[in-house]
């Protein structure tokens, strides 16, 4: 029995993989451009979601899949052809990674709309599927952040008291393993925020304590913070993270224990992934 997993050399996919991995299971690695050399019992394949033609010999002789959804605005792919790709090769489950955007009847922007579409596409293939929606991604942070607190040691926010409940993408591999390996996960979705509602400004100490430098908070503009953002995400993305963290400031962030109940273990924490990622600051 072989799983391909999807962009497996992705921020949540090579976790996935190696989850998969260390539970005795055949992985088949999917990347556009797949790592060199190899790890016994991973077979990597190069192919792209975008680029229907390359699936087929992705997906041949596989029974499962790890797919990931609409992240990027700039990268869309046809959901309806891979999912044909996907039945025609005989696979049987799929455990995509959504957005917990999907479940805001008003968010209107790329990432809601084409997750729906990608959902609604595998509800209505004849495959099994669990969807994991995670919200903020802890790993965001550093795309935001990174930069500034490597140069500078500031970080530019305009709502620095707004809380958020970053999920680290250990815990979001996690459930798709286990989804992947155990029984009683077919047609479930679940959400997934982080263990803890942290303000900005205390995720940004996490960071500076990991790093052992203190960071200043530099005070900007609601315009200025997404010109800040778009410079490393769509614009569409930029606008509504913005809007997330001025609806921050009014009350604490959801939090979930999703993670510990269904792996078993207790999800990370934001200073944990940040003692983890210390040297992307550095």
């Amino acid at each position: 029995m072989v799983t391909v997993v999807f962009g497996a050399r992705g921020n949540v996919g090579r976790h996935v993989a190696d989850g998969l991995l260390a539970a005795g299971e055949r992985v088949r690695a999917v990347s556009r451009t797949p790592a060199a050399g190899s790890t016994p019992g991973v077979e990597t394949v190069a192919a792209d979601l975008e680029r229907p033609e390359t699936l087929p010999a992705a997906l041949d002789g596989a029974d499962k899949a790890f797919l990931y959804g609409m992240l990027d605005p700039q990268n869309p792919y046809d959901i309806k052809k891979v999912t044909a790709a996907a039945e025609a090769a005989g696979i049987r489950q799929v455990v995509l990674l959504s957005s917990v955007s999907v479940l805001n009847p008003d968010a209107d922007h790329p990432v809601p709309r084409q997750n729906r579409t990608i959902e609604q596409a595998v509800q209505r293939s004849g495959m099994d599927w669990t969807f994991i929606r995670p919200g903020t991604f802890a790993i965001n942070t550093r795309t935001w952040w990174a930069e500034s607190i490597r140069t500078d040691s500031v970080v530019r926010l305009p709502y620095p008291l707004a809380q958020s409940a970053p999920v680290h993408e250990k815990d979001i591999a996690a459930v798709a393993v286990t989804a992947l390996t155990e029984p009683g996960h077919s047609h479930q979705a679940y959400t997934i925020y982080g263990a803890e509602s942290l303000t900005l400004r205390r995720q940004i100490e996490h960071i500076g304590e990991a790093i052992d430098r203190h960071i200043r908070i530099e005070h900007i503009s609601d315009e200025q913070a997404r010109a800040e953002v778009g410079r490393t995400m769509h614009p569409a993305l930029a606008e509504a993270i913005v809007g997330q963290w001025a609806a921050g400031t009014a009350a604490p962030a959801p939090t979930s224990a999703i993670v510990e109940k269904i792996t078993g273990t207790p999800a990370h924490t934001y200073a944990q992934w940040a003692l983890g990622h210390a040297d992307d600051f550095r």
